[in-house]
């Protein structure tokens, strides 16, 4: 049976709604919690797809032994990332993951000069997403929930560019013909927004308060589904070979294991 496994890195960040949307599209999943101390696998050996999701943590851009905000199993995940575009798995990453994704093949992550980007947001289509098996069907400036400090400044050499906004050059890519980044959230319905707000210094930073910010993001969530859950559908058809993707360049860096 095909499935799909999941790298949840944070405990704050878990499926929630797109779990709901791949299991109605026939794609059932199986998580895996690093953050709890279960070993990230070392291959995608009777997987039919990859999803990494996000989390408070940072990339691996400063030795993660000694960058307290870095978890020490992100360099793992880099590598089942390259591995699944190295074999062309339907790879779908959020968040952190979309930027682990992008620093697996030699991109660049940095604090974001624009400074956080929180909350409600559209974002815009480019021009290749109008032959993307994915985002050929979403709307031209799609609702989108965000919640990130740094920000891709920099894809992989060969990445097609899907999306942008303003001041996020990089709001989604796709790196060879099956593995997509998102570095926006679908996945979050309002308990999972509410947690995040909860306590948030930057939140408090921003003199945004924790109430306004969750109702924001709520009167979104529809629009959203209207948009992703489809999306979702689509990723699952791939990845039970329902949908078929064009052959990608094979000109990507391939970068360690």
């Amino acid at each position: 049976m095909a499935i799909a496994l999941v790298i949840e890195n944070d405990p704050t960040d878990d499926l929630r709604r797109l779990g709901e949307w791949l299991a109605e599209a026939g794609l059932p999943t199986r998580v895996c919690r690093p953050h709890t101390g279960e070993p990230v696998p070392t291959d995608l050996a009777g997987h039919a797809a990859l999803i990494v999701l996000g989390g408070r943590h940072r990339i691996p851009g400063v030795d993660p032994r000694t960058d307290p905000g870095a978890a020490p199993w992100l360099p793992a995940v880099e590598g089942l990332l390259r591995k699944a575009v190295r074999q062309r798995l339907p790879a779908l990453a959020i968040g952190l993951g979309a930027q682990l994704l992008a620093t697996a093949h030699a991109g660049t992550v940095e604090r974001s000069s624009a400074g956080p980007e929180i909350g409600p947001a559209l974002v815009g289509k480019r021009d290749a997403a109008g032959s993307d098996p994915l985002f050929r069907y979403v709307p031209l400036a799609p609702d989108v929930l965000q919640w990130h400090l740094d920000e891709i400044v920099e894809l992989p050499t060969g990445a097609v560019l899907l999306a942008a906004s303003t001041h996020y050059p990089h709001q989604a890519f796709r790196l060879g013909d099956r593995a997509w980044g998102l570095q926006f959230h679908i996945e979050c319905d309002r308990d999972m927004i509410s947690t995040w707000a909860a306590g948030s210094t930057v939140l408090a930073q921003l003199q945004l308060p924790a109430d306004v910010v969750v109702e924001a993001c709520a009167e979104v969530l529809g629009d959203i589904e209207d948009v992703w859950q489809p999306f979702a559908a689509r990723f699952a058809a791939l990845a039970l070979g329902q949908l078929q993707a064009p052959e990608g360049p094979r000109t990507l860096p391939l970068l360690g294991s």
